[in-house]
């Protein structure tokens, strides 16, 4: 179905901060947050949880969509 598909592909800036902190999308660095919103632009979907690390309370949720 998807053999007729070209890819593009895009690069973006990359974030030097450690993000393992935060728990809010504001507290990520901008270019971070530039990176979830393209995702959400060129998927057509919106990010509910971001992983910042490998711990379970490391999960900014976005859009909770428990609560939807």
């Amino acid at each position: 179905e998807f053999h007729h598909a070209t890819p593009i592909y895009e690069t973006m800036p990359a974030w030097d901060e450690d993000i393992t902190d935060c728990k809010t999308f504001e507290e990520l660095p901008q270019k971070a947050q530039d990176y979830v919103k393209r995702l959400e632009e060129l998927s057509g979907c919106r990010i509910s949880y971001i992983g910042v690390g490998p711990g379970r309370d490391q999960t900014i949720v976005i859009n909770d969509v428990a609560e939807s």
